[in-house]
């Protein structure tokens, strides 16, 4: 033992000196190529003087970085955590100056701007080299990961020897797109685990599940992690008990949607005991969380940790400089992406100019990092169950295409993101089953208002008789990452759908949600029939229902409990859609269950507008401004999918269909009882009234 204690000890010395080898070479460099950096006096010194000021130097910046970095950081918790990483270059620079001032050779100076790139350089290549050192050392690559982790671990429950539960969601990636992704060569990670070649057997199995009607991340990840989407009609909905718009991406909806969640099942959460919630729109009852916006808008303490994820990341310096320098690469990437998009006049196109690709770059770089790190801490400090959210894809499909190269590019990092949770894993003291799972799809096609010139608000307002506006107004994009950085901002997470605070002589309001578009009447306070609209509007639901770009209507009746209406005058009850589906026939198996749900909530809208649907293709047209949209009935959008180790009993039994993020949820449930794990507090009655 004390043999292998010594080899250890001079491992680690050799390294450390290797690093700072390899620092003093770096800094010898770029002073011979930067004017503005000198290692000399004015004077001139011998080659020797000036290695030793480099080494020097070198060392004294990287004693800095160690030490006074995450005292810094900590000095800053005030500062939000999106201008934190802006200010990583400065810091990092301050530092660097701080050690050519306190170099014991005395030489040494650098121009502000010259220090930033110097050791912005420098910490890269420190960084690079420590981990090329490392990855053949298993002890060593191990403690690489352990520092990953907040101090947090340190204070957690004693580790179980059961298999833990680590769930990896890949924010709106269909099914179809990640066999496709797979079948390129794409995903190599994903690939491994489903390899059919000879000699080599599968770890996982691919499932497809089903979403409501309602096929977007607010409904779904509160179905996977709550339990429940019961009156989740859409993204955003107004209610007219309440006179407000309810928005799943802003933090006050997202407390109270956990709340009717938690009320409706009678428990806290799948991550009720030893969980952990990462980058997550809600929390699921998780001890641990951080990045989640259901907790953002609450004052910073011990219970609100939403932001603590990016000081913990943030806090080691070769983190903070790799991500920052990815972050730029990253905006760059995009501008030269859409400017190339606008040169070859692609179609479907929509605006990628303003603040979109420093959103993009954020959900791509920013929060990628800061949730797989936060999520290989929890792993190495052993917790029971964590369920982690990597947004990157959905924000890039809405704005450049489910199927385009942009996205595949996105793929294949979070292929990679995958690869480090499960190197994770092998070194973490429980063995861990990870399952990668999607919220929702995505459907392609041009918009609504390209193809036609109009919103759908434009259309609601010509259908009632009122004047029309020349240019329509743009909806916002419904992407998480957009809210994730105002949630960093700390800025209010507001929309203008805010300003509907109605009297009784407002006009109808119209929302949108991807393809999937709601209207409602504010000043009737119960949802309004049939035959209501008809007396108040008479050409409204004919305007609609006729439109080459309207698949269908859903509203209440007064001879029925709710009709479909579609072109040419159909209208069918929802008792009869499945004997006469009528325009839900192109919509594919389910459309009709997923209707008749809908039409049972509380806050449905008194009309639901569902876009028009090619199967051949898989298009839809969204309300929005994006061309890769979700949130309605039509396409890929329906169909995400459940990826789970062979190990753990299969999601549905053979021939059967795994339907909603309620049965996801159950399934997840099961997984951990097979564990042993953490069991939700729910008596038998009420699970078998939720299943039925």
């Amino acid at each position: 033992m004390r043999g292998v204690r010594w080899r250890r000890i001079a491992s680690q010395v050799g390294r450390s000196v290797t690093v700072w080898a390899v620092s003093t070479l770096t800094m010898l460099v770029l002073a011979g190529l930067l004017p503005d950096f000198r290692l000399q006096s004015a004077d001139g010194d011998s080659a020797t003087r000036i290695a030793v000021t480099a080494a020097l130097g070198a060392g004294a910046f990287g004693v800095l970085s160690a030490v006074v970095w995450p005292l810094l950081v900590r000095l800053l918790l005030l500062v939000p955590a999106f201008v934190l990483g802006l200010l990583v270059f400065f810091l990092n620079g301050s530092l660097l100056l701080l050690a050519l001032r306190i170099n014991p050779s005395g030489q040494g100076e650098a121009a502000p701007e010259t220090a930033v790139i110097v050791a912005a350089v420098m910490s890269a290549v420190a960084s690079t080299t420590g981990a090329a050192l490392a990855v053949r050392d298993d002890d060593a690559y191990r403690r690489r990961l352990l520092r990953l982790a907040d101090r947090r671990r340190r204070a957690g429950p004693p580790c179980a020897a059961t298999p833990g539960l680590v769930c990896v969601q890949l924010d709106g990636v269909g099914h179809d797109v990640l066999t496709h992704a797979v079948r390129k060569g794409l995903m190599p990670t994903v690939g491994r685990w489903l390899s059919t070649d000879d000699g080599v057997q599968p770890t996982h199995r691919l499932v497809p599940w089903r979403t409501d009607w309602s096929s977007q991340t607010g409904a779904s990840q509160l179905g996977i992690l709550h339990g429940s989407t019961f009156d989740v009609p859409a993204f955003r909905w107004y209610e007219k008990d309440r006179g407000e718009v309810m928005v799943c991406n802003r933090p006050t909806s997202a407390v109270e949607l956990q709340r009717r969640a938690t009320a409706h099942t009678g428990d806290g959460g799948l991550l009720t005991v030893d969980g952990a919630s990462r980058g997550n729109l809600f929390g699921g009852g998780a001890g641990e969380q951080a990045l989640v916006l259901s907790i953002a808008t609450r004052r910073r303490g011990r219970d609100n940790r939403s932001r603590a994820g990016y000081f913990a990341y943030f806090s080691d310096p070769a983190n903070a400089v790799r991500t920052a320098l990815s972050f730029v690469a990253e905006v760059a990437r995009e501008i030269g992406q859409s400017t190339r998009a606008r040169i070859r006049e692609q179609r479907p196109r929509v605006s990628r100019g303003g603040l979109y690709p420093f959103v993009r770059a954020f959900a791509t770089v920013v929060e990628r990092d800061v949730v797989v790190a936060a999520v290989m801490g929890d792993l190495l400090v052993g917790r029971t169950a964590v369920y982690a959210d990597l947004v990157a894809y959905d924000e890039v499909a809405h704005h450049s295409g489910p199927c385009g190269r942009d996205a595949e590019q996105v793929l294949q990092r979070l292929d990679r993101s995958l690869a480090l949770i499960e190197k994770a894993a092998e070194h973490a003291p429980r063995p861990y089953r990870i399952v990668v799972l999607s919220d929702h799809g995505q459907s392609p096609g041009e918009t609504f208002r390209a193809r036609y010139g109009l919103t759908l608000a434009d259309l609601v307002r010509a259908g009632c008789g009122l004047p029309v506006p020349r240019r329509a107004e743009r909806t916002r994009s419904g992407a998480e990452a957009r809210t994730a950085v105002r949630a960093a901002l700390r800025r209010p997470v507001e929309e203008k759908d805010e300003r509907h605070r109605p009297t009784r002589d407002s006009e109808p309001i119209v929302l949108a949600s991807g393809n999937l578009g709601l209207v409602s009447f504010p000043d009737v306070p119960h949802r309004m029939t049939k035959e209501e609209i008809e007396a108040r509007h008479p050409a409204l639901l004919t305007t609609l229902a006729n439109h080459p770009g309207i698949g269908f209507l859903l509203v209440r009746s007064e001879g029925h409990d709710g009709v479909v209406l579609g072109p040419n005058g159909t209208e069918i009850p929802l008792a009869e859609l499945d004997h006469e589906p009528g325009p839900l026939a192109r919509f594919g198996p389910g459309a009709a269950d997923a209707v008749r749900r809908t039409h049972s909530f509380p806050h449905t809208a008194d009309i639901m507008v569902n876009s028009f649907h090619d199967p051949a293709d898989g298009e839809v047209l969204a309300f929005e401004e994006q061309i890769g949209s979700h949130g309605g009935l039509g396409g890929a959008q329906s169909h995400p999918f459940l990826l789970s180790p062979l190990t753990l009993s299969a999601p549905v039994e053979e021939g059967a269909e795994l339907t909603g993020a309620e049965h996801v949820h159950r399934v997840l449930r099961r997984w951990l009882r097979e564990a042993n794990g953490p069991q939700v507090p729910i008596s038998t009655e009420a699970e078998e009234e939720r299943a039925a």
